[in-house]
């Protein structure tokens, strides 16, 4: 047998994740000795909170780490069941809570628990490129709809409505605040979509781990709403703890054996360690709110010092930590204007068709997660590669 007979998966042939492979240029650049101000990843420049480093190095030091319940140990999900008590007023049962290897591997369980092959998931454009790839690998149909200006930027029931003339949809995914844009549904707007979902018996998947980081307008879980959407959260970004891959999902009662099932076979369980820092990470609500703070301080300055050096058209930043900026002006190919900007300003941003196939040739998203200094520096750089 020849060699071509061995070739990978038609579902393997996914788009690449764009912000990594800049952040790998990134790194090559570094590793020859150039300075880079990283803007491609959001990824907080802060370490896991005290508490957190503290609770591990206890664990590492006098305690046997090994396999827990695939659905995460029970001081965690008791944890994260309170945190929705005092965080929005919901009552949230512990056997609900599921602890997860990051949001990633969350979002892998709801696409299985949920849908079959051939099952068609709404998705906003622009929108996080992960949720396409990972849709297409599990032989699932991303629909992906263009939102604008006329919506703020969001999906609405006629968004919905629109698409199903061409088929049923299983499920809706939204992410508020949204990345790429830090966009965020007015709780009325986000309301509405629920309610929509729930009378057409269509999954809502909210997607809500950069919940806590809002600088403008009123976050909502969709549990105030539904008790039939599925949360996915994570660690990662308030928590500022990307490496330790772990996450949570609050699943309605009738996914939760299912999803708990593929667990036990896709990840046997979370890592007990992440999972004992997590609950720690819990109670460091004062240190984490001055790393917001932070961040607050970092998108001020950019929301200032973007426009003055030509980048004027910015999507609303209500949370999260990105800014998604139109380069129209410039260039109509993001992908080469962003290597251009790392290769001549050194600064690494990605660019927009990470997020949008059809219209990101025209943007950029700028992560404002990184130290201020180096946001400073970054619009030091920026300003004279753009005015040349």
């Amino acid at each position: 047998m020849t060699i071509d007979a061995f070739e990978p998966s038609r579902r393997s042939d996914v788009a690449p994740f764009i912000a990594m492979d800049v952040l790998s240029e990134a790194a090559q650049l570094e590793a020859q000795g150039r300075r880079i101000v990283h803007m491609e990843v959001g990824q907080p420049s802060a370490p896991a909170p005290k508490a957190a480093l503290n609770a591990a190095r206890q664990a590492l030091e006098h305690g046997r780490l090994g396999y827990t319940e695939a659905l995460g140990i029970q001081p965690l999900r008791t944890a994260l069941a309170a945190h929705y008590k005092k965080t929005y007023g919901v009552e949230v049962p512990v056997e609900r809570v599921m602890v997860t290897t990051g949001s990633s591997a969350g979002f892998n369980l709801a696409f299985l628990a949920a849908f079959d092959p051939g099952d068609r998931i709404v998705l906003t454009a622009p929108g996080y490129p992960a949720y396409r790839n990972i849709l297409k690998a599990l032989d699932l149909v991303p629909v992906e709809v263009e939102v604008s200006e006329e919506t703020r930027w969001s999906l609405t029931p006629s968004h919905l409505e629109d698409v199903q003339k061409d088929g049923p949809i299983k499920g809706v995914l939204v992410a508020s605040p949204a990345n790429p844009t830090g966009t965020m549904m007015a709780p009325e707007a986000l309301e509405e979509m629920i309610r929509y979902c729930d009378d057409q018996g269509i999954w809502f998947i909210s997607d809500e781990i950069y919940h806590g980081l809002d600088y403008a307008g009123e976050q909502k879980t969709a549990l105030e709403t539904s008790q039939n959407a599925i949360i996915i959260n994570s660690f990662s970004k308030y928590y500022c703890m990307t490496g330790w891959r772990i996450g949570w999902m609050v699943l309605p009662e009738q996914l939760v054996r299912p999803t708990e099932r593929i667990a036990q076979s896709l990840y046997i369980s979370p890592p007990e360690l992440s999972q004992i820092a997590a609950t720690a990470a819990l109670d460091s609500v004062q240190e984490l709110e001055a790393v917001k703070a932070g961040y607050a301080a970092n998108r001020s300055l950019l929301l200032d010092g973007l426009p003055r050096i030509g980048l004027d058209q910015l999507l609303p930043v209500d949370g999260a930590f990105y800014i998604y900026a139109d380069i129209s002006r410039f260039s109509s190919d993001s992908l080469s204007f962003a290597r251009q900007v790392l290769y001549e300003a050194g600064v690494a941003v990605t660019p927009g068709v990470d997020f949008d196939p059809v219209h990101g040739n025209e943007y950029l998203r700028f992560s404002f997660a990184g130290a201020h200094q180096d946001m400073k520096e970054a619009l030091e750089r920026l300003g004279p590669f753009l005015q040349r």
